[in-house]
């Protein structure tokens, strides 16, 4: 018999539930785990709690039979956000990332950039973020001349890490371009490039850490384009 076979009729069961909710339904059914067993063995060997399966049952019980932990970051204030330093600004921008446009965090970006609390690979998510919501538009340029305003000595740095994101989206556009044809290839290839370039920010933003929901928000990628990055 499978040692394991709690968790798998768990996970038959979770199945089940969400195909429930799938076919409409508001509230989760109750499937009732069932195992007939007809085993050389007897009596059937295993605990069939699948929290039994767990190196510390007593933890794991605490953990999934309460209410899960939630942080809830859209209640925590700006001023708190700015003290978790290296988190900060992905923190900030998950935040705020409904509004229309980030120049309102400019002097709070600034800030971290002063106190080393933002690396490069945060910057690009900010930056590639920009990018799909704005394109080349004033609304970007205005919020990088802000963020440069402030901090004069960044301005090196953030126009490289632009930069290098520009030419690297531009050449998977091209490279998309050509071979969509001649007539459609500039069109459909920057079309490709912005997909190209949100797939890889996805990539990342998953390879950092960040839950699904907050990448599809952040990268504007469906769920089934989600599904296919972390494979």
């Amino acid at each position: 018999p499978d040692a394991h076979m709690a968790f798998r009729l768990m996970r038959y069961a979770m199945a089940a539930m969400q195909q429930h909710l799938d076919a409409g339904h508001k509230h989760l059914p109750l499937v009732v785990p069932m195992l007939f067993y007809h085993g050389v063995d007897s009596p059937y060997p295993f605990s069939l709690c699948w929290l039994d399966e767990f190196a510390n049952p007593e933890v794991a019980r605490r953990l999934y039979a309460a209410a899960f932990p939630l942080v809830d970051i859209t209640v925590v204030s700006d001023d708190d956000i700015m003290q978790h330093r290296r988190i900060a600004l992905l923190e900030l921008i998950q935040k705020h990332i409904r509004q229309r446009d980030l120049l309102g965090l400019v002097e709070r970006i600034a800030s971290l950039l002063v106190t080393g609390c933002a690396n490069d690979r945060q910057l690009k998510a900010l930056f590639n973020y920009l990018m799909i919501q704005h394109g080349h538009t004033p609304r970007f340029t205005t919020f990088i001349r802000d963020v440069v305003g402030h901090v004069p000595h960044t301005k090196e740095r953030l126009m490289t890490l632009i930069e290098r994101i520009r030419a690297a989206d531009r050449r998977k556009g091209e490279r998309q371009g050509r071979q969509v044809g001649l007539e459609e290839g500039l069109e459909k290839g920057l079309e490709k490039g912005q997909r190209v370039a949100a797939l890889r920010i996805a990539r990342q933003m998953l390879a950092d850490g960040l839950d699904r929901e907050t990448v599809q928000r952040f990268t504007g990628l469906t769920a089934e384009e989600l599904q296919d990055v972390s494979h």
